[in-house]
This record gives structure tokens, sequence and C-alpha cells, in this order.
């Protein structure tokens, strides 16, 4: 099976980077255009912070060139605040905006749950009970009691990729629900700042090319400090 990989990052405005990954005489307002000429996707983590907007998005439409795509973060209103209770106009509200201002450059949409939200039956169906199957939907989360068969059983049946992460105290164990793969590296031990080793890296690769997805997104979120756009590089150098 032909497995297309792609490989970016959760953030891009980071000054420690200038110099190992932008050029040092690169005006920050270019930074991401540079980005693309180097990555094929983006995880637009803002949507979490603030709802977005068609406008919004359509200016990160424009940024990019034709064949890049986004991943987006779902608003913390519906995953954190709400918890996916009484919010049906929230969600929905959402799928369309992404629609309309990503259009054909939209990937996946990331429900990313906070490490409080544990596991249950009721819960796992309240959350399926949203999901759009019009999109390539995502579920993180971050509580080791979601990581278990019937999760796993339930969410290919509804069509919902896992996604695989490497978060402190959570299972690295790779998990395929859907022809598409998600995965994001979030940094260990030290969240957002460790930098994965060589061999870590080649372990990831391996990884990813025994799952038989079609379409692998792998997005390094380990940006506080230089490591994760140096992972990203890496990781994209074995393709």
């Amino acid at each position: 099976m032909k497995k297309t990989i792609h490989i970016g990052t959760s953030a891009f405005n980071n000054g420690y980077w200038k110099g190992i990954f932008y050029p040092e005489d690169l005006p920050r307002s270019k930074w991401f255009h540079y980005y693309c000429t180097q990555f094929d996707t983006y995880e637009l983590n803002a949507t979490f912070y603030k709802f977005p907007t068609v406008k919004s998005l359509k200016s990160w439409y424009d940024k990019t060139p034709k064949n890049f795509l986004f991943s987006v973060k779902v608003h913390k209103s519906i995953t954190h605040f709400k918890r996916f209770n009484n919010c049906r106009e929230e969600v929905d509200e959402f799928y369309a905006v992404v629609k309309e201002g990503l259009a054909e450059k939209l990937s996946c949409v990331l429900f990313q749950l906070p490490p409080s939200f544990d596991y249950s039956p009721e819960k796992l169906e309240l959350i399926l009970s949203y999901m759009n199957p019009d999109f390539k939907n995502v579920i993180e989360f971050r509580h080791q009691s979601w990581w278990r068969f019937e999760v796993f059983d339930r969410l290919a049946k509804a069509g919902v990729s896992f996604c695989n992460v490497s978060y402190p105290n959570l299972p690295t164990d790779f998990v395929k629900t859907e022809s598409y793969g998600y995965i994001r590296l979030h940094g260990v031990p030290k969240l957002f700042y460790s930098q994965y080793t060589p061999q870590e890296m080649e372990a990831l690769y391996q990884e990813i090319l025994k799952k038989d997805w079609e379409n692998v997104f792998v997005y390094f979120n380990n940006t506080a400090s230089t490591a994760g756009i140096l992972n990203a590089v890496e990781l994209k150098n074995q393709k």
C-alpha cells in the first residue's frame, strides 16, 4: 500500500528557530511562507483558544500553496468547558466555519480532551454523537483509562481516528482505527520542551511504516524550544 506521510508542527512563530530553521536574514513576516516551502501541513492550535471565523481561516488558506493541508483543533468551549454537554450548536458551527474557510485544504478536525476527562461508555457515546462523518475526525485522549479495546473498536466502527500521542505518563502503543493516522508528539519527559533522539525518530518512522494507514499526519508540539522543528526536519529527512 502506498502511504503518504504528512509532517508538520503545531506552531511556527518561534524566535528560537531563527538561525536553525529560518534564515537569519528572513523577516518574521515571511516565516510562515518559508515554513510552507519545507512542510506540507500545519496544525492550527489557534482555533482551540479563539473560535475561528471564515475570514481568519481564509487568510490561512490564502497564505499557503495549492496542496497544503491544515488540521484544526476544536475550540475549548466544546471539549473543556462544556465537555460535549449541550453544545450541538457550537460543534455544528465549528464544522461549518472550518469547511468554508479552509475548503479542500482542510485535513483533520482534532478533538483534544482534558487530562481529567476519564473513560466511561456513556462519555464515549456522547462524544461520538457529535462527530460529523463528512469530516476526518480525530480524538485525542489524555487520561490513560481510554487506552482499551472497547474504545478502539467503537472508534473504528464510528469512522473516527484515535490520536496516537507521545505525552508524559500515557501509553505509546500505536492504534489504528481509521485509514488515516494522526500522531502528536508533545515532548517527553518535559512537556512541550523535550527533544526526541535520533533513535526515537527512527523508531517512530519504522512504526509508521508498519501500520497500514493510507495517510498519516504527524505533528510536533514540542515547540516551546528548538526541539519541535529539529525533530520535524529530522523525521522529514527519513522519508
